[in-house]
This record gives structure tokens, sequence and C-alpha cells, in this order.
């Protein structure tokens, strides 16, 4: 999906739309830096906020995201709703977490929302201290109006698999 970022708005915490998005969402598309300098691009189904400036990710088969960010810990998450074609760039600086206290309550918080499996599943914990957030918009507003249109059109795109677009 191409976004359009011309209409990026630098916000100094997270809003309550950005934390709904992220809740709602859950899936976000974690950029990293590889040490030979190339990027590398995750997509994180436990993405989560975790207060109005950081938002929180466990790693459960994530062995490169995690070695990226012990070596350079600049990040960016995406995470868009793909039906209105809107989301949101969170740049950032993340520490990884894999023992102690720390980790453990943050295993607790994820077996809390819901992963009762988590002290087997969780390898690292990633805290990502946001330090920009950008809104994302589809080029696609160009064509459609509001987000009423949008989903419509992308719903029923989706589940009659018409293959227009």
């Amino acid at each position: 999906m191409t976004l359009l970022e011309s209409q990026e708005v630098e916000v100094p915490k997270l809003t309550d739309d950005m934390k709904e998005l992220v809740e709602r969402q859950r899936l976000g598309f974690v950029a990293t830096v590889c040490p030979d300098g190339t990027p590398n691009l995750s997509p994180k189904g436990t993405v989560c906020v975790l207060d109005d400036d950081h938002l929180i990710f466990a790693d459960i088969r994530s062995p490169g995201t995690v070695s990226n960010l012990r070596t350079n810990p600049n990040v960016e998450v995406n995470v868009v709703d793909h039906f209105v074609r809107k989301g949101y760039r969170f740049k950032g600086t993340a520490q990884v977490l894999d023992a102690g206290p720390d980790f453990a309550r943050y295993v607790a918080f994820f077996s809390d929302r819901g992963m009762l499996d988590a002290p087997v599943r969780i390898r690292a914990i990633v805290i990502i201290r946001v330090d920009q957030a950008r809104q994302v918009i589809s080029p696609g507003y160009d064509h459609r109006a509001d987000e009423a249109s949008m989903r419509s059109y992308w719903v029923k795109y989706y589940m009659n698999d018409t293959g227009a677009v």
C-alpha cells in the first residue's frame, strides 16, 4: 500500500486516537536497522500501548528485530487500519528486556491481556519510547471523500474478492 505522508503532523505523545488505533489493530510493522545498514521490517502481532509515551511488544519469534535493537535502538512502528487506510508512524528508541523483575512484570502484562502462554512464548520484551508520532493517510482519499466510503470500498474489495482497485 502506498501511503501519503504529506499531511503529517508531529505530536509530542500518544493521543487517545493513536492509542485506540494501536489497541484495535494490534498488528504493527516494526522497522529496524541491520548491522550492515540495511533495513529490516517485521510484522508484530503484539504491539500495544504501555502508557502515554511508550509502545510495547513481545518477542515471540523476532530474533533479527531484537538483535538489531540491541545494536541500534532506533525504531519505527507503523500501525494502519487497512480498511480506512489511515494510521500512524511512531519513531523512537527501544529497550530490550529479557530477564529480571521488569521482564517478569511485562510478561504478566501480556498474560493479563489474554496471552495465556506468555511465560513460555515470550523471549524478550521491547519497550519503545515514542519520540515522534505522525499520521499516515492513503492517497485513496484523493478519490474517496471520507472514512465511511473508504471502509465500504475496502470491505467490499476484501469480502467479495473482486480484485478491483
